[in-house]
């Protein structure tokens, strides 16, 4: 890559380097910027003559970005984000605010989470835009990079393990983190299921046929981690992306399959089903809220994060699974 002169570089090439990252297509960044396709692309020319690299090729109906783009991009990105946090400081007033947020989680965590999120905009945000998109990943920090989305909210352990480890030798890590609540999950089996009217025991579990919730459709979750530590397995019939549908199959098959209890109360269709504790230890499973270190300082981001706290802390003030709260 040649050395630039940042004496002679427009900085506004940047911006545009930036939406065609996001976006990996041209004429939908040339839409974000108020610009024509083929300013865009002059931007592109002039900003790959500067950096001596190709920086995004044609690829299918977008782009794809180069090694020197895609390591170039988040320092671009980070930077641009301070810049319009430093230019509009404490901006974001909640009453008069048009902002609109993306929010990636799963069905269950949405069911709990939303309605009080709709209280929030109600009383102090009527203007606000929320947009709820389905988590399918335990990994979503490539969402946020790219600003498909604002705030992930899920059980990410791996993540998490990683971003800890990550933040004892970087003061500034990419991605920041902190605790929503701890998750209860058990078995679900339809009410007059033949193993209902008896204990559940280890054995009749590893016996029974199941269904897994699993965002990426491999068979094998946290359950499957913790019986392969007692040299044990279970027989996985069918996977599905959402926790609605693996209750609503349970409820009218043999099959059994494991939700978070909050979710299961709020269905509507508790009464067709029986809950069991899972006959196994499992480790502790939490939800955390996941975003981009660029939005840290955000005022915006930063309501936005405290609004999504509170309806959670809402959601279980009446019940015994309180959320517990602790800074990234």
């Amino acid at each position: 890559m040649n050395e630039p002169n940042f004496r002679t570089l427009d900085l506004n090439l940047l911006r545009v380097f930036d939406e065609v990252m996001a976006e990996r297509n041209l004429t939908r960044a040339a839409h974000n910027l108020a610009m024509t396709q083929p300013a865009v692309s002059n931007a592109l020319k002039r900003l790959r003559e500067s950096l001596g690299d190709e920086l995004v090729k044609r690829a299918g109906y977008g782009v794809e970005a180069t090694p020197v783009a895609l390591a170039l991009w988040p320092t671009v990105r980070d930077a641009l984000a301070q810049l319009r946090e430093s230019l509009s400081p404490g901006s974001f007033e909640p009453a008069t605010a048009g902002n609109a947020f993306v929010l990636a989680m799963a069905d269950a965590t949405a069911a709990k989470l939303v309605p009080g999120l709709v209280d929030e905009l109600e009383k102090e945000a009527p203007g606000v835009n929320l947009r709820i998109v389905p988590l399918t990943t335990r990994d979503p920090r490539d969402l946020l990079a790219s600003g498909s989305a604002d705030l992930a909210i899920g059980h990410f352990p791996g993540v998490i393990a990683e971003l800890n480890a990550i933040h004892l030798q970087e003061h500034n890590p990419r991605f920041l983190h902190q605790r929503l609540y701890d998750g209860e999950y058990v078995v679900v089996m339809r009410r007059d299921h033949p193993l209902a009217g008896r204990p559940l025991t280890l054995d009749a579990y590893c016996a029974a046929r199941h269904l897994l919730v699993s965002f990426s459709g491999r068979p094998f979750g946290f359950v499957d981690e913790a019986l392969t530590a007692l040299s044990r397995q279970r027989r996985i019939v069918i996977t599905v992306n959402q926790f609605f549908t693996a209750g609503r199959v349970v409820a009218t098959t043999d099959l059994l399959t494991v939700l978070p209890r909050h979710f299961v109360e709020v269905t509507g269709i508790e009464p067709g089903l029986t809950l069991r504790e899972l006959p196994l230890s499992v480790p502790p499973v939490h939800v955390d809220t996941l975003w981009h270190r660029q939005s840290a300082h955000s005022s915006a981001h930063q309501w936005l994060r405290a609004a999504v706290e509170r309806a959670a802390q809402r959601s279980f003030a009446s019940g015994a699974d309180a959320p517990t709260t602790m800074p990234a």
